[in-house]
């Protein structure tokens, strides 16, 4: 499993657990489907932030295989 900080890592139509901005103080974790990947950079310490399917956006902390 990765940990989402490599743009390489995820693709369009992956499954993956996000951090909406809301939840960045508690961590809580959302699972969905990539939608579009939003950071330009190959590498973000925080997660690359994506757009789900279902329109929230949030930053990648784990891809599912």
């Amino acid at each position: 499993m990765a940990d989402g900080t490599r743009r390489a890592d995820i693709v369009c139509g992956s499954t993956v657990s996000v951090v909406l901005k809301k939840d960045q103080r508690s961590g809580r974790l959302t699972e969905g489907v990539v939608g579009k990947i939003l950071t330009r950079s190959p590498v973000h310490p925080h997660g690359i932030k994506v757009r789900l399917e279902n329109g929230l956006v949030g930053r990648v902390k784990h891809v599912k295989e």
